[in-house]
């Protein structure tokens, strides 16, 4: 008898291994549904709306033998030029079913033409529908019905250390077998922000991965492991600083921010940043503020309130010492102006406003105005 049993022994355990297998997957030999996990399954969803992007442009070189020496350029030829056909690629994402694909400016600024091609392989003619250079975000459109799209999420509730995966075109592989190329990591860092460093772009709020991102990367989607895009990526660091030659730590657009400005750019072709709050201050020095005998040498002081302005509105009077905007200490004009930009305020919308008035710290909202 024990015998007997150590000899079906193999067989019962098959049979229950079986069993658990039939259970977990619905098929006990179905090996190909254990190696599904929710990566695969948010790159399999997204994939389809991922955009390759090849762009050709025409630049101006100096046709003097001396182009490099500027003292030379300027005696021989200085007004000669040849064009140059310069080819660029990038990627982008469909967010719509008749053809409205995300990307970065900088990925089609200066194009000529624009080629976009598809997962499967069919390709477009691209149309600019518009561009911002200070969020490095554009519009294009291409002809089409019922294209395959993806869905936005949201990066206002991105969890620090969850998966993402960055789908795109590096460095052409895209024309190798028409599909985009996947790359796996987590979100490394939140809420970053780099100011003017990047050719006068404002990259507020941006999502840092490890997800390896390269060139052609540029203007595809960072999706999470729902299959939702929560960014656009558009940069990378390396050893000697924003080159090429991923190092782990690339930045994306939060698609929030990337979601508003294409609104704008289908709306009204560019983003009208223009406002005014009529104000003008000047910066606080140790003779003012000792002067106003204010706690600090800190803030801005009111030289001027235009009448019926949003300022007039908000209450602020000449004399009046602005101490921060929306959280943010501000110390010149410069401040004021680059926390509205930074937060993507536009006329209509208000900021807080900390000031400092006999003795006293008080707090009001400006509703900013057409500029």
């Amino acid at each position: 008898m024990t015998r007997f049993i150590r000899q079906i022994g193999p067989v019962i355990g098959f049979i229950i291994l079986s069993m658990i297998v039939t259970v977990v997957t619905g098929n006990p030999f179905d090996i190909r549904k254990s190696r599904e996990t929710a990566i695969t399954k948010a790159i399999e969803k997204v994939s389809p709306a991922v955009a390759s992007i090849n762009i050709i442009q025409i630049r101006k070189r100096p046709s003097s033998p001396f182009f490099n020496d500027p003292f030379f350029q300027y005696f021989w030829f200085p007004d000669e030029f040849y064009k140059q056909e310069v080819k660029s690629l990038g990627s982008g994402v469909v967010i719509s079913p008749d053809g409205y694909i995300l990307t970065n400016q900088h990925v089609v600024a200066g194009a000529s033409e624009i080629i976009i091609t598809l997962p499967g392989g069919d390709e477009f003619d691209g149309e600019i529908v518009g561009m911002d250079k200070t969020s490095d975000v554009a519009l294009l459109k291409i002809e089409g019905k019922n294209l395959p799209y993806a869905n936005l999420g949201s990066s206002k509730d991105l969890i620090l250390g969850e998966w993402v995966i960055a789908l795109g075109n590096p460095f052409g592989l895209f024309d190798v077998n028409k599909q985009p190329s996947a790359t796996v990591g987590i979100i490394s860092a939140l809420n970053m922000n780099f100011g003017r460093e990047q050719s006068g772009r404002i990259f507020q709020g941006m999502i840092q991965t490890d997800a390896a991102i390269n060139p052609g990367n540029s203007g595809g989607p960072l999706c999470n492991a729902s299959g939702e895009v929560i960014g656009i990526n558009t940069f990378i660091f390396t050893g000697g600083g924003y080159s090429e030659g991923n190092i782990g730590i690339g930045f994306a657009i939060p698609i929030d921010r990337a979601r508003r400005i294409a609104e704008e750019l289908k709306k009204y072709g560019r983003v009208d940043r223009s406002f005014s709050t009529g104000l003008k201050v000047q910066r606080v020095d140790r003779f003012l503020a000792e002067y106003l005998n204010l706690p600090s040498i800190t803030g801005v002081i009111i030289t001027e309130v235009e009448a019926k302005s949003p300022a007039d509105k908000a209450g602020l009077k000449v004399g009046d010492v602005i101490l921060n905007v929306d959280g943010e200490p501000v110390k010149s004009r410069n401040d004021i102006l680059n926390v509205i930009e930074e937060r993507e305020q536009r006329a209509g919308d208000k900021i807080g406003i900390t000031y400092y008035r006999n003795g006293k710290k008080r707090t009001t909202s400006l509703r900013l105005a057409s500029g």
